[in-house]
């Protein structure tokens, strides 16, 4: 490749989780972008992406007793299980679309006949270490090598709760293609993945796999893995259309104006994926709050609350912020209900075909640090909140 280059740092060059840093050709075409100026890129709607107000204030929050209790779940967060989840995916959706929430931001999406692996994090800790940074508050639903064949992995940005260098090296020898934000390619290359199974994609470029439509869009957010912050690799949202459905996953992102644009230039969706936790008043505008998070869905069906379904991504793997640990899952389904918007809660690993069987049990709440606040219902009728997809088997919990 030729042109100039960051240089990498001697530390990140000792380190391989830091990745690399676009060179050559890569980071030629990095510079014309439409979205990258003065030596970065940039967001479609300005961002402040240090933490807003005072830092000693963010700080006694953080660390005071009550609450930090409060970011992890009092008991064993109930996965769907291993068998059940298998088996369930052995067999093809009959409606065509069916996701599989595996814990954060990791989705496996099967559309159409095809399989998408959206964000995929199997490693302990979100870090560039494996013996300190936010380690897993779940054991992984299903061994990543007993998940099968996918047809493509995307990759939202390059934080390690969502680009996770371990899991990257196990998928780099399965032939799958990584489809990814402009400059990313550079990370997944040191760690093994060939270039000719790597797609770059800037905001609003497309690219087709196995009959799917793989369109990058914009998101509000920011990069960057290694001491150094160069901001020189692409966040964005993804939107994946078959011959008969199309999702939406969103990477992490801050509320703007421009989730109208995408749902009115791709959706409406059949089902969304959307960022609703880690936030906090400290970063308004890189994350969204489940009220948000739920506008975020409305925006991309158009306006239509009653279009598809959204599912609460980026929440409950991970203690990345001061809020408590099922804040997100509760504040979604309370918007969601609010807006008219059809909200799905299902447990790490449980399979659910948006057209049937929606998962609705308040599963995280028997789990919750003890509060003196009475948990609102889910539904109008209690009785048949739990509806698990058709064919499923019992949970673990349910067995146990």
């Amino acid at each position: 490749m030729t042109g100039s280059s960051p240089k990498r740092s001697p530390l990140a060059a000792l380190i391989p989780a830091f990745g690399d840093n676009p060179s050559g050709d890569r980071m030629e075409r990095i510079r014309r972008s439409p979205n990258f100026a003065d030596g970065v890129f940039t967001n479609p709607v300005a961002a402040r992406m240090a933490p807003a107000g005072s830092m000693l204030k963010f700080l006694q929050t953080y660390f005071r007793k009550e609450e930090r209790s409060r970011r992890a779940p009092a008991g064993k967060i109930p996965l769907y299980g291993a068998e059940a989840t298998l088996a369930e995916l052995a067999a093809p959706p009959a409606t065509g679309l069916r996701l599989t929430w595996m814990g954060h931001s990791s989705v496996l999406a099967e559309i159409d006949g095809r399989r998408v692996l959206f964000d995929p994090v199997w490693g302990e800790r979100c870090s560039p270490f494996n013996f300190v940074g936010p380690k897993r508050l779940h054991p992984v639903p299903v061994p990543l090598a007993e998940l099968g064949t996918v047809d493509a992995i995307v990759i939202s940005h390059d934080h390690y709760d969502h680009l996770d260098m371990p899991t990257v090296r196990a998928l780099a020898g399965t032939g799958t293609r990584f489809v990814v934000p402009l400059g990313v390619g550079a990370h997944l290359q040191r760690w093994g993945v060939p270039e000719d199974r790597m797609t770059e994609l800037d905001w609003n470029e497309s690219t087709q796999v196995a009959g799917l439509a793989l369109t990058a869009t914009p998101a509000r957010h920011f990069c960057g893995r290694a001491i150094r912050n160069t901001q020189h690799t692409l966040w964005a949202s993804w939107v994946v259309a078959g011959p008969e459905h199309r999702v939406y996953h969103s990477g992490d992102t801050g509320y703007f104006p421009g989730f109208q644009d995408i749902g009115a230039a791709y959706g409406p969706f059949d089902a969304t994926m959307i960022q609703i936790g880690a936030y906090s008043e400290f970063w308004p505008d890189i994350h969204m709050t489940p009220e948000e998070g739920v506008r975020t869905h409305v925006d991309l069906q158009g306006g239509d609350p009653g279009h598809g379904v959204m599912l609460p991504i980026h929440w409950g793997t991970f203690n990345l912020a001061p809020h408590p640990w099922e804040a997100p899952a509760e504040g979604t389904v309370a918007a969601g209900r609010l807006a008219g918007a059809t909200v799905v809660a299902p447990r790490p690993g449980e399979p659910f075909q948006p057209a049937v069987g929606l998962p609705l049990d308040p599963w995280w709440r028997a789990i919750a640090t003890p509060t003196r606040q009475a948990w609102p219902p889910i539904t109008d009728e209690p009785e048949s909140a739990t509806q698990p997809p058709h064919g499923a088997s019992e949970p673990d919990s349910a067995r146990a």
